[in-house]
């Protein structure tokens, strides 16, 4: 009986407003990306220097990386829909309460960093977790649309939020944000529900060659932990956005000390590539689900040792662009690959804390890879050096992808409730 029901169309129909729900939500989420659009305006008003106001969008990341592990854990003995409704409410109360930051750095730090931050986690590991269980004929592409909407966040936020900074001022704008944020996230979060166990799409069987890049059964968060295929997929998530994560860092000066042009155009410059990052996720999840997630990860990695490595020798503002915007590409495929990665190597019914612990990564990324250019460009004086250096570490991380594979151990419990479940 629930055989039939699990296969019943009404779920099938269900799946895509739970999709749509989640792609809601992670916009919502991915206003953060919208940060530097408040960095000079905060700095102005209050006399903050600019890294003092971004160390608040540092915060906000690596809570986020933490939280999402806790996120995961709780979803799973909870259930999805709480988790997302409260994520999506901290979330906007720590940025409305950001609104209250006059002359307060640390009140800023406090609010928009680690309550927006812990929000963030909790709500972005929800639709990736659902996501994938009710799509397990389409886990790379539908994953990559949702966090493809965290990517696409600031695209819609940025100018909505510089509008209501030249009207109302730049805490007011927090105010009416935070507001926004946390109707739209709770209402998307109701949405967030589990399929029923057993579920899979009418008609719908894994090929061959997707039975041999699935584990052969679910993981617990433990069994994964033990198996050196989860730390190597943090590994590569880590490169990959770590790579990435410092040409962002760094985008404007770049473009000006490269492309030698002013600043108002290394601005313009930042918000197209800045596409690619929403772009990439889709892209690249979908091409994950043709050609393996590890064959992805591979060429992405080998694209990026050739772009960074020719970078230095561009002038042009349209190469320059060009060149960002598909390293950008692949920095946000990497979000969009993972998650149907690690259901594919660990099982979708733990995906949630597994993939949520993984996103430690993320983290520590966002403070490696920035530092790592930063300090390499005060070294050498310029950034070909740095770029270059960068180009290296894509050449040998690209020797992981080809070495990981699926963990094929089962424990004997495991296999045991395996084999009642084939039974049931």
């Amino acid at each position: 009986m629930k055989n039939s029901i699990s296969n019943d169309n009404s779920h099938v129909a269900n799946r895509w407003v739970i999709a749509l729900a989640g792609i809601f939500l992670q916009i919502a989420l991915g206003a953060v990306y919208a940060w530097s659009v408040f960095r000079t305006p905060l700095a102005k008003q209050f006399g903050w220097s600019i890294s003092e106001v971004t160390l608040t969008f540092t915060i906000s990341i690596f809570v986020l990386g933490v939280s999402a592990f806790f996120g995961g854990l709780w979803l799973n003995r909870q259930g999805p829909r709480i988790v997302a409704m409260t994520g999506g409410a901290l979330y906007g109360l720590g940025v409305f309460l950001a609104s209250f930051s006059d002359h307060k750095l640390w009140w800023l730090y406090l609010s928009y960093g680690l309550i927006g931050g812990i929000g963030l986690g909790f709500g972005y590991i929800v639709p990736v977790a659902v996501l994938v269980k009710w799509f397990p004929d389409r886990r790379g592409l539908i994953t990559g649309v949702a966090v493809g909407g965290f990517g696409a966040g600031a695209l819609i936020t940025a100018p909505v939020a510089t509008r209501l900074i030249q009207t109302v001022g730049v805490l007011t704008t927090f105010a009416y944000l935070g507001i926004a944020f946390l109707i739209v996230t709770v209402i998307a979060g109701y949405f967030m529900q589990n399929p029923p166990e057993g579920y899979k799409p009418a008609g719908w069987t894994p090929t061959a060659t997707e039975n041999k890049q699935r584990a052969a059964h679910d993981y617990s968060l433990a069994e994964a932990l033990k198996t050196w295929q989860w730390w190597a997929l943090w590994l590569l998530l880590f490169l990959n956005t770590s790579a990435g994560i410092s040409l962002i860092s760094q985008e404007a000066p770049i473009f000006q000390e490269l492309g030698h042009v002013t600043a108002a155009v290394a601005a313009g410059m930042v918000g197209i590539v800045s596409i690619g990052n929403a772009f990439g996720r889709v892209f690249w999840a979908w091409v994950s689900d043709m050609i393996t997630r590890k064959a992805t990860f591979f060429v992405m990695f080998v694209i990026q040792v050739a772009l960074f490595w020719v970078f230095p020798g561009l002038a042009t503002v349209f190469s320059l662009t060009l060149l960002a915007f598909v390293v950008l590409m692949c920095y946000g495929g990497g979000f969009g690959t993972m998650p149907a990665f690690a259901a594919d190597y660990f099982g979708s019914k733990n995906v949630g804390p597994i993939y949520g612990l993984m996103l430690t990564a993320w983290g520590f990324a966002s403070a490696f890879g920035p530092l790592l250019i930063a300090h390499m460009r005060q070294v050498n004086g310029n950034y070909r050096g740095a770029l270059h250096v960068i180009a290296g570490v894509m050449a040998v991380s690209a020797v992981l992808p080809i070495l990981v594979n699926p963990p094929r151990a089962v424990t004997s419990a495991s296999a045991s409730q395996g084999s009642k479940q084939r039974v049931a």
